[in-house]
């Protein structure tokens, strides 16, 4: 694992080294923009096959409405036959978590990074850099504690909210547009059925993800707070290439269009 972190630090050192002529000192918080850019290329193509299957659902909810008609009183057998509609017609109800599954890893990579003050034996260099006046291995306690909300640090974390705040307010009214223009749904009562986000279908354990899920973008905040700054810029670069990109591919398509991983995720 040593081994592995000491290859991402010189990649990010590399990338940072070739930006340093345009950012100068805050070259590195350039370079993980950019790496965040480019993991975001990487998965685009999972991001556009979920946009397919949020379709593939859709067209799928006239069957579903025809089983809630034959099964509404028994939940078990009405989720049961939902599952098998799906698995007959080859759509998973959970492909639009793919795309935020797959960015985990690379969140993870950069926040112990950027949480560790050795890496393979050798002092971190990278903890050095800063994004203006921010060290990218501090958090915003770390601000608040040197100069407080208004210090120095303090108005990077600031501006970073407010992106975060901005893109957060975006999710909220479309997704709250788009369930309320989604098909009526009709919740199960039974202990492992729960509604689906898109156009009412029934997926296990997502009834109260769902309820709340025009909310969940707003969980960002609380990310971008606890996490090293290196983290909260892949967090909030990923959150908004993530509404951008969801606006684009979901545009024509009814229902919410969001996964719940990736409302906090991006």
């Amino acid at each position: 694992m040593s081994a592995f972190m000491s290859v991402f630090a010189n990649l990010v050192e590399g990338l940072a080294d070739l930006l340093q002529p345009l950012f100068h000192a805050s070259a590195a918080a350039a370079a993980i923009v950019l790496f965040t850019a480019l993991v975001r290329l990487l998965v685009h193509p999972l991001s556009r096959a979920a946009a397919r299957g949020h379709r593939a659902r859709a067209e799928l909810q006239p069957q579903i409405a025809e089983l809630r008609k034959k099964h509404g009183k028994n939940p078990e057998k009405l989720q049961k036959a939902v599952l098998e509609l799906h698995a007959k017609e080859k759509v998973s109800p959970l492909s639009g978590c793919l795309p935020s599954f797959f960015q985990l890893p690379a969140f993870f990579l950069l926040y112990h990074l950027f949480s560790n003050s050795s890496i393979g034996g050798e002092a971190n260099a990278l903890l050095a850099h800063k994004l203006f006046a921010a060290p990218l291995g501090g958090r915003w306690a770390d601000a608040l504690g040197d100069g407080g909300v208004f210090g120095a640090e303090g108005l990077v974390y600031l501006g970073l909210f407010v992106v975060v705040t901005a893109v957060a307010t975006f999710n909220y009214r479309r997704t709250k547009r788009q369930m309320a223009t989604a098909a009526p749904v009709v919740p199960t009562t039974g202990a492992t059925g729960a509604t689906g986000a898109a156009g009412g279908e029934q997926v296990p354990g997502l009834a109260a993800i769902t309820k709340f899920m025009p909310l969940m973008s707003f969980m960002t905040l609380f990310t971008v707070a606890v996490v090293p700054l290196a983290a909260a810029l892949y967090v909030v670069t990923s959150t908004t290439w993530s509404a951008v990109e969801r606006a684009v591919l979901y545009r024509d398509m009814p229902g919410p269009g969001t996964s719940p991983v990736a409302a906090t995720a991006g």
